[in-house]
Protein backbone atom coordinates (compact mmCIF):
# COMPACT_ATOMS: atom_id res chain seq x y z
CA UNK A 1 0.00 0.00 0.00
CA UNK A 2 2.92 2.35 0.64
CA UNK A 3 3.84 2.41 -3.05
CA UNK A 4 0.30 3.26 -4.10
CA UNK A 5 0.17 6.08 -1.52
CA UNK A 6 3.43 7.46 -2.91
CA UNK A 7 1.93 7.30 -6.41
CA UNK A 8 -1.13 9.17 -5.15
CA UNK A 9 1.05 11.83 -3.52
CA UNK A 10 3.03 12.26 -6.75
CA UNK A 11 -0.20 12.50 -8.75
CA UNK A 12 -1.55 15.16 -6.37
CA UNK A 13 1.71 17.13 -6.69
CA UNK A 14 1.56 16.87 -10.49
CA UNK A 15 -2.03 18.11 -10.51
CA UNK A 16 -1.05 20.99 -8.24
CA UNK A 17 1.77 21.92 -10.61
CA UNK A 18 -0.58 21.85 -13.60
CA UNK A 19 -3.07 24.15 -11.84
CA UNK A 20 -0.22 26.52 -10.98
CA UNK A 21 0.87 26.63 -14.61
CA UNK A 22 -2.70 27.32 -15.72
CA UNK A 23 -2.99 30.17 -13.23
CA UNK A 24 0.24 31.68 -14.57
CA UNK A 25 -1.07 31.43 -18.15
CA UNK A 26 -4.36 33.04 -17.17
CA UNK A 27 -2.47 35.85 -15.38
CA UNK A 28 -0.41 36.47 -18.53
CA UNK A 29 -3.55 36.44 -20.66
CA UNK A 30 -5.17 39.00 -18.38
CA UNK A 31 -2.11 41.24 -18.67
CA UNK A 32 -2.23 40.89 -22.46
CA UNK A 33 -5.91 41.83 -22.57
CA UNK A 34 -5.47 44.86 -20.34
CA UNK A 35 -2.40 46.04 -22.29
CA UNK A 36 -4.28 45.43 -25.57
CA UNK A 37 -1.65 43.05 -26.95
CA UNK A 38 -3.93 41.27 -29.43
CA UNK A 39 -1.27 38.88 -30.76
CA UNK A 40 -0.38 37.78 -27.24
CA UNK A 41 -4.05 37.25 -26.38
CA UNK A 42 -4.54 35.15 -29.50
CA UNK A 43 -1.46 33.07 -28.71
CA UNK A 44 -2.54 32.61 -25.10
CA UNK A 45 -5.72 30.82 -26.16
CA UNK A 46 -3.85 27.86 -27.64
CA UNK A 47 -1.49 27.71 -24.65
CA UNK A 48 -4.45 27.68 -22.25
CA UNK A 49 -6.17 24.95 -24.25
CA UNK A 50 -3.01 22.81 -24.15
CA UNK A 51 -2.69 23.39 -20.41
CA UNK A 52 -6.33 22.39 -19.96
CA UNK A 53 -5.50 19.08 -21.64
CA UNK A 54 -2.52 18.63 -19.30
CA UNK A 55 -4.79 19.26 -16.31
CA UNK A 56 -7.27 16.67 -17.54
CA UNK A 57 -4.48 14.12 -17.88
CA UNK A 58 -3.19 14.90 -14.38
CA UNK A 59 -6.73 14.53 -12.98
CA UNK A 60 -7.18 11.15 -14.65
CA UNK A 61 -3.89 9.94 -13.19
CA UNK A 62 -4.81 11.24 -9.73
CA UNK A 63 -8.23 9.60 -9.91
CA UNK A 64 -6.70 6.27 -10.92
CA UNK A 65 -4.23 6.47 -8.01
CA UNK A 66 -7.02 7.45 -5.60
CA UNK A 67 -9.12 4.51 -6.77
CA UNK A 68 -6.22 2.07 -6.23
CA UNK A 69 -5.47 3.40 -2.75
CA UNK A 70 -9.17 3.22 -1.84
CA UNK A 71 -9.38 -0.40 -2.95
CA UNK A 72 -6.23 -1.31 -1.04
CA UNK A 73 -7.72 0.34 2.04
CA UNK A 74 -10.82 -1.86 1.56
CA UNK A 75 -12.97 1.15 0.71
CA UNK A 76 -15.26 1.49 -2.30
CA UNK A 77 -13.42 2.51 -5.47
CA UNK A 78 -15.39 5.77 -5.56
CA UNK A 79 -14.53 6.75 -1.97
CA UNK A 80 -13.90 10.46 -1.60
CA UNK A 81 -10.74 11.90 -0.10
CA UNK A 82 -12.76 12.77 3.02
CA UNK A 83 -13.29 9.02 3.55
CA UNK A 84 -9.93 7.94 2.18
CA UNK A 85 -7.58 10.12 4.25
CA UNK A 86 -8.66 8.71 7.67
CA UNK A 87 -8.03 5.21 6.29
CA UNK A 88 -4.40 6.02 5.40
CA UNK A 89 -1.43 5.33 7.63
CA UNK A 90 -1.11 8.17 10.13
CA UNK A 91 2.24 9.31 8.69
CA UNK A 92 0.63 10.09 5.31
CA UNK A 93 -2.61 11.74 6.43
CA UNK A 94 -1.27 15.30 6.93
CA UNK A 95 0.56 15.35 3.58
CA UNK A 96 -2.29 13.92 1.53
CA UNK A 97 -4.79 16.21 3.28
CA UNK A 98 -2.64 19.27 2.65
CA UNK A 99 -2.17 18.39 -1.03
CA UNK A 100 -5.91 17.87 -1.50
CA UNK A 101 -6.63 21.21 0.21
CA UNK A 102 -4.00 22.99 -1.92
CA UNK A 103 -5.40 21.49 -5.12
CA UNK A 104 -8.92 22.57 -4.19
CA UNK A 105 -7.81 26.11 -3.31
CA UNK A 106 -5.79 26.49 -6.50
CA UNK A 107 -8.66 25.13 -8.59
CA UNK A 108 -10.94 27.82 -7.13
CA UNK A 109 -8.37 30.51 -8.03
CA UNK A 110 -8.04 29.13 -11.58
CA UNK A 111 -11.82 29.16 -12.01
CA UNK A 112 -12.07 32.73 -10.72
CA UNK A 113 -9.29 33.95 -13.02
CA UNK A 114 -10.82 32.14 -16.01
CA UNK A 115 -14.17 33.85 -15.34
CA UNK A 116 -12.45 37.23 -15.04
CA UNK A 117 -10.62 36.70 -18.32
CA UNK A 118 -13.81 35.56 -20.00
CA UNK A 119 -15.57 38.76 -18.94
CA UNK A 120 -12.64 40.90 -20.10
CA UNK A 121 -12.57 39.18 -23.47
CA UNK A 122 -16.35 39.45 -23.88
CA UNK A 123 -16.22 43.18 -23.14
CA UNK A 124 -13.41 43.64 -25.64
CA UNK A 125 -15.41 41.85 -28.34
CA UNK A 126 -18.54 43.88 -27.53
CA UNK A 127 -16.54 47.11 -27.70
CA UNK A 128 -15.09 46.19 -31.09
CA UNK A 129 -18.52 45.13 -32.39
CA UNK A 130 -20.01 48.45 -31.33
CA UNK A 131 -17.13 50.31 -32.94
CA UNK A 132 -17.54 48.41 -36.19
CA UNK A 133 -21.32 48.97 -36.14
CA UNK A 134 -20.72 52.67 -35.69
CA UNK A 135 -18.20 52.89 -38.52
CA UNK A 136 -19.83 50.37 -40.88
CA UNK A 137 -23.53 50.02 -40.18
CA UNK A 138 -24.78 46.62 -41.26
CA UNK A 139 -28.12 45.65 -42.70
CA UNK A 140 -28.79 43.27 -39.83
CA UNK A 141 -28.52 43.52 -36.07
CA UNK A 142 -28.48 40.52 -33.76
CA UNK A 143 -30.27 40.92 -30.44
CA UNK A 144 -31.74 38.62 -27.82
CA UNK A 145 -35.49 38.07 -27.87
CA UNK A 146 -37.72 37.57 -24.83
CA UNK A 147 -36.86 33.85 -24.65
CA UNK A 148 -33.10 34.49 -24.59
CA UNK A 149 -32.46 33.33 -28.16
CA UNK A 150 -30.59 35.36 -30.76
CA UNK A 151 -32.85 37.10 -33.25
CA UNK A 152 -31.83 39.04 -36.35
CA UNK A 153 -33.41 42.38 -37.19
CA UNK A 154 -32.91 43.91 -40.61
CA UNK A 155 -32.37 47.65 -40.91
CA UNK A 156 -32.55 49.88 -43.92
CA UNK A 157 -29.03 50.68 -45.12
CA UNK A 158 -27.82 54.25 -44.96
CA UNK A 159 -25.42 55.86 -47.36
CA UNK A 160 -21.82 56.17 -46.27
CA UNK A 161 -22.23 59.92 -45.94
CA UNK A 162 -25.13 59.53 -43.49
CA UNK A 163 -23.27 56.86 -41.54
CA UNK A 164 -20.26 59.11 -40.97
CA UNK A 165 -22.20 62.31 -40.29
Amino acid sequence: MTESIHNLINALREELQQYGEMLALLDRQQESVTSRAADDVFQSVSLIQAQGAAIQQARRRREECRRIVAQEATLPADATFAKLIPALQSAYRPLVGALVDENNALLVRVQQRARQNHLLLMRSVEFMQNLLNTLLPTRETRVYNGQGAMQTHFATPRSRYEAVG
